[in-house]
């Protein structure tokens, strides 16, 4: 019988949710261990309806004296991660509460920040990529226009770096290898709306069965695979 109440009284204290964002982060908010919990507390008390607890209620359901949990009271509010806002009930009655979307708004501004600068960082790998590549298949370095037309790709028409290397592919692979027949694949691409290696692919193979069609005629004098001229269009 005692098992069976202390089993109701422990499903009648509830549970708090805490996103496990805020568990595997807070450290990069500047928050403490003990800053933590203590928000870990306010939400408890505000599920149970609790909206603006004491610095003493506080202290009471952790280890700290009610001077510590003012002092950790102030520093959220001052770092931003808690608001007091003030309300007004349906009787007209004005109090005031805990507001923890300071808190999240911080947090996911600091995630997004994260996601940026991982963004960045990829970015500016892959651009290096495609430059090496470039590089590579020219058998020789760059000329500054050559750089300044592959950052015009990237910046100014917004082509993604897999497609720039596929498109170097397709002009290796038809034996034109210079810019100007690189620019206009990537223009009948961007015009046909192709996004993907999968989707330049496809496009390029259709025009080669174009072209292969009418010349199967002499094709028994000559066994190279002919190509399109991506120029022609």
């Amino acid at each position: 019988m005692e098992y069976k109440q202390l089993f109701l009284t422990w499903l009648e204290e509830g549970s708090i949710q805490l996103p496990q964002m805020l568990l595997s982060h807070y450290s990069k908010l500047s928050l403490s261990e003990t800053e933590l919990v203590l928000l870990m507390q306010i939400m408890a008390f505000q599920q149970k309806g609790i909206k603006f607890p004491t610095p003493e209620q506080l202290a009471e359901k952790m280890t700290i004296s009610s001077e510590s949990s003012v002092a950790i009271l102030r520093r959220l509010l001052q770092k931003n991660l808690l608001a007091i806002q003030e309300e007004t009930s349906k009787d007209g009655i004005r109090y005031e509460q805990y507001s923890l979307q300071p808190l999240w708004e911080t947090l996911i501004n600091k995630m997004e920040q994260e996601n940026n600068s991982l963004t960045v960082q990829q970015t500016i790998l892959d651009e290096g990529d495609l430059y090496k590549a470039f590089e590579q298949e020219f058998g020789r370095a760059l000329s500054p226009i050559e750089v300044e037309t592959l950052s015009m790709w990237i910046d100014q028409d917004e082509q993604n770096t897999m497609i720039i290397k596929e498109a170097l592919k397709e002009a290796v692979i038809s034996g034109k290898l210079n810019f100007r027949y690189i620019d206009r694949i990537l223009f009948e691409w961007k015009k046909k709306g192709v996004k993907t290696i999968e989707q330049a692919r496809s496009h390029s193979e259709q025009f080669r069965q174009k072209q292969i069609k009418p010349e199967k005629m002499n094709s028994s004098r000559n066994n190279n695979v002919p190509f399109y001229n991506w120029l022609e269009q």
